[in-house]
């Protein structure tokens, strides 16, 4: 069996993480079974739709390694063939022209809500057999009797009333094709065979089913799978924090590890974490999905990111920030690679995201550093001493590794009755401005010694 899977969604606003996770299951599927995974970008509503925001959809997926086959499909250049499939659904006697105004069907909606049913337009002009000329919208003939059935692949067989229904519309009174139509008419013509996208589409496949039965057309499979919900348990709107890729991206949250994490939100293999890419494709099986909704937990993404931060080459680690603070913070002079490249090892330590090892480098980044207010005041009489003690001490080293460096300190703590942190605190700040960040030993060893001298004398 051949495998045509597609994302389509709209240029409306920023890529949602749902989206992505849903546009992740489409490529896994089509990869997974050496099939076609295929872009559509569903543009008809041009008062919304921009291209920054189509822009941005395909270069976000690309930048998470979600490439799809050929040229990006644009739904609004196929407008007269949607069009075309109206008129002969009005011919098999599938469609009909709808004159009620939005008043009468307020009403309809009002008394619907009264008796607490959901509204379904009451097909009043469902029999009128000659066109008006006035405006009008054009409606689907859904069945009235007997049930539908989708044998989904995610929830297992689902099966509806055809009277619950409503007979929906596929043209506007401009003429224009609704969603229902158009993503039918499409999904046919790209030869779509696998549809997976969210549970809340459930009601639009059945439908979009009448269609393609009305046309005599083959019906793809479906895959509705469960919505992402936030940390308070709702689901995710763009409202929310960290709803969109550009939110992960600009705190540094790295393409293999979002792509890794956003598997695993609901689906799993086994007791597997850690997928790479040619991983996740060879182990992606819709039965691995769960029927529950997923919750989006942005420790669980920093711990993920912080495993690949752990994991990766140096060299590559650097690339990554280089390319990373381009964009997002300032660029680092090409002078400090050498020296940063050498210091990764240390500097990722413990970090979450590329702006962690960005702040941690801050004091190699910078040939002058600051030191706030509130660190100034732990700066006091006793740690200036230690300063003063450890600059004459460290001058005299004719050598400078740990091994050498671990009496000195060790002296001082004696020296000053106190303990590590009363002596490796001040020479922190006095280094990088922080008390917090890499380890002493590491701060020491990445600078000239002559610029460890000239920081710790202007204390």
């Amino acid at each position: 069996m051949s495998f045509v899977c597609r994302f389509a969604p709209s240029p409306t606003g920023p890529l949602h993480i749902g989206g992505i996770r849903t546009a992740l299951f489409n490529w896994l599927l089509a990869k997974k079974n050496n099939g076609k995974y295929y872009l559509r970008i569903e543009d008809t509503d041009k008062e919304r739709s921009k291209d920054e925001f189509k822009d941005q959809i395909i270069s976000s997926l690309a930048w998470l390694g979600i490439e799809h086959d050929g040229e990006e499909y644009v739904q609004s250049k196929n407008i007269d063939k949607h069009k075309t499939v109206a008129d002969e659904l009005i011919k098999k006697n599938f469609a009909y022209y709808c004159y009620c105004s939005t008043e009468e069907l307020e009403n309809q909606k009002v008394l619907a809500k009264k008796k607490s049913l959901p509204f379904v337009y009451n097909r009043k002009c469902r029999e009128l057999k000659d066109r008006k000329d006035e405006p009008a919208v054009l409606r689907f003939k859904s069945k009235i009797s007997g049930s539908a059935l989708i044998k989904d692949l995610v929830q297992g067989d689902k099966n509806i009333s055809n009277s619950t229904i409503e007979d929906f519309v596929i043209l506007r009174k401009d003429n224009t094709p609704t969603y229902q139509l158009s993503a039918t008419v499409d999904d046919h013509e790209m030869k779509v065979t696998h549809i997976i996208r969210g549970d809340d589409h459930m009601i639009n496949s059945f439908k979009q089913k009448q269609i393609y039965e009305a046309m005599d057309w083959n019906v793809p499979n479906f895959a509705h799978i469960p919505l992402i919900h936030s940390d308070k348990g709702k689901k995710l709107s763009k409202r929310d924090n960290a709803s969109t890729l550009e939110d992960y991206k600009k705190i540094g949250i790295m393409p293999d590890a979002l792509r890794n994490y956003l598997l695993r939100l609901g689906w799993s293999h086994k007791d597997k974490e850690i997928f790479t890419k040619q991983e996740s494709i060879d182990l992606f099986d819709l039965s691995g999905v769960g029927k529950s909704p997923s919750k989006l937990d942005m420790s669980r993404i920093l711990s993920m990111n912080e495993t690949y931060i752990k994991t990766i080459d140096e060299k590559d680690l650097f690339k990554i920030l280089k390319e990373y603070v381009l964009i997002y913070k300032k660029p680092i002079a090409t002078s400090k690679d050498v020296i940063l490249t050498k210091c990764m090892v240390f500097l990722k330590n413990k970090a979450k995201t590329l702006e962690d090892i960005f702040n941690n480098a801050q004091y190699i980044i910078n040939d002058e550093i600051k030191i706030s207010e509130e660190e100034q005041k732990l700066l006091n009489d006793q740690s200036k001493l230690v300063i003063k003690d450890f600059i004459s001490s460290f001058e005299k080293l004719s050598s400078l590794n740990k091994e050498t460096l671990e009496p000195l300190i060790k002296s001082l703590i004696e020296k000053h009755k106190t303990n590590f942190k009363g002596v490796g605190q001040p020479l922190r700040i006095g280094l990088t401005g922080s008390r917090f960040g890499p380890g002493l030993y590491d701060i020491i060893l990445s600078l000239d010694k002559a610029e460890v001298v000239k920081r710790l004398s202007k204390i």
